[in-house]
């Protein structure tokens, strides 16, 4: 499912039209995504948690010419899914 199918199914489900359905789903990312720019997590309780996780700096090897690499430290975007998200894929 793509963004324009999200959009198409949050419509459905909430008679709402299109439009308004396309400006809910995008508030709702662009809120989860300065949330998490900011440090902080996002826990929606069933569904599941949206965190950032640290990765340390480490060599890596390119596998093309065998030359070592160092990928600096960062900072990643992770999810944790909840109880009942994972019982209701499990089915």
């Amino acid at each position: 499912m793509n963004k324009t199918e999200l959009v198409a199914a949050v419509a459905a489900k909430t008679e709402l039209t299109k439009k308004d359905a396309e400006k809910a789903v995008s508030a709702v990312i662009e809120t989860l995504t300065e949330t998490l720019a900011a440090g902080q997590k996002v826990q929606l309780v069933g569904f599941g948690t949206f965190e950032t996780r640290e990765r340390e700096a480490r060599i890596a090897k390119n596998p093309r010419t065998g030359e070592t690499v160092e990928v600096p430290a960062s900072r990643i975007p992770a999810f944790k899914a909840g109880q009942a998200l994972k019982t209701k894929v499990a089915k």
